[in-house]
C-alpha cells in the first residue's frame, strides 16, 4: 500500500513537472507581450525568479521607452536579488536609479543597491574594495534621503561595515610588529586611532606603539638609540594619560624602566 502511494505521488509530481515545464515553454514562445508580462510577474510573485527574469529580460526590449519599462526594470534587479546575485542586483538597482531619477522606485533601489553590497562585502581578512563601496553607497543614500524610515538600517549596516575596516587595520598593524617592521607598525596603529577613534581597540593600541616604539629603539643604531627612546618615552606617557590603571601597566613599566635605563647611559665617546 506505502509503495504504492509512493509511486502515485511520484507519477503525479512527474506529470505535474512536466506541465509546468510545457506550460512556460508556450509562455516564452508566445509572441503575445501583455501575456508574457502578466506571466512573468504571476512567476515573480511565486519567488520563481529565474522564470520571471527570462521573460523580463526579453520584454525590456520590446517595452524599452514606454512607461512599463520602469516596472519591468524594477522587477528584474529584484529577480537578481531573490536568486542571490547580489552583485548583479546591486549594479541593476543603481542602474534604475539613473535610468529613473523621478520614479517612486528610485529611494527604495538606491538603498538596495548599496544594501546589496553589504550583502556581498566579505570577510575583514580579503580585500575590502566592495565593503568601502558599500559604506559610500549607503552614506549616499542617508545624504539623498535624511528623512527616510531606512536611515537606521544604514547607519547600522555603516557600523557594522567599517567595523570590518576596524579589524582589518588592526590586524594589519599587528602583523608589521609581528614581522618586526616596527616603524610600520607605529604608523599602522597610529592610523588606527586617527581613522577610528572609538575604536574597541583603542587601549591595545597605544601599548602596541608603546612596544614597537621601544623594540624599534632597541633595535636601532647607537646614534639613533637617544631619539627613538625620547619617543618611547612619549609612548608610555600617552598610554598612561589615556589609560592610567591599564590592562598593559605591569608590561608598560618594565618597558619604561628599560627605556629610563638606557636614557641614563652617558653617551658613547668616539674613540681616537
Amino acid at each position: 500500500m506505502f509503495k504504492k502511494a509512493v509511486t502515485f505521488t511520484f507519477i503525479l509530481l512527474t506529470v505535474i513537472l512536466l506541465y509546468s515545464c510545457t506550460s512556460y515553454r508556450q509562455v516564452l514562445k508566445s509572441t503575445n507581450t501583455s501575456y508574457k508580462y502578466k506571466m512573468a510577474v504571476g512567476y515573480y510573485n511565486k519567488g520563481d525568479y529565474h522564470r520571471a527574469l527570462q521573460l523580463f529580460d526579453e520584454l525590456l526590449i520590446y517595452y524599452r521607452g514606454n512607461d512599463t519599462s520602469e516596472k519591468i526594470n524594477y522587477y528584474n534587479a529584484f529577480c537578481y536579488y531573490g536568486q542571490g546575485d547580489y552583485l548583479q542586483a546591486g549594479y541593476y538597482f543603481l542602474k534604475f536609479t539613473s535610468t529613473f531619477p523621478t520614479s517612486k522606485y528610485t529611494e527604495e533601489c538606491l538603498y538596495m543597491s548599496a544594501f546589496c553590497q553589504s550583502l556581498y562585502s566579505p570577510d575583514y581578512s580579503l580585500d575590502q574594495t566592495i565593503t568601502i563601496e558599500a559604506i559610500k553607497g549607503l552614506q549616499l543614500f542617508v545624504d539623498q534621503y535624511p528623512k527616510s524610515e531606512r536611515v537606521k538600517d544604514c547607519n547600522k549596516l555603516i557600523d557594522d561595515l567599517r567595523g570590518k575596516l576596524e579589524q582589518k587595520s588592526y590586524e594589519v598593524a599587528r602583523l608589521y610588529l609581528k614581522i618586526e617592521s616596527y616603524p610600520a607598525a607605529v604608523i599602522s596603529f597610529k592610523n588606527l586611532l586617527k581613522e577610528f577613534p572609538d575604536t574597541r581597540f583603542r587601549e591595545d593600541a597605544y601599548f602596541y606603539i608603546l612596544k614597537s616604539q621601544y623594540l624599534y629603539a632597541l633595535n636601532s643604531i647607537e646614534n639613533k638609540k637617544k631619539e627613538r627612546f625620547s619617543a618611547s618615552a612619549d609612548a608610555y606617557n600617552a598610554l598612561l594619560s589615556t589609560y592610567p590603571t591599564t590592562k598593559y601597566l605591569n608590561q608598560a613599566n618594565v618597558i619604561y624602566k628599560s627605556i629610563t635605563k638606557e636614557l641614563s647611559k652617558p653617551p658613547k665617546t668616539k674613540k681616537s
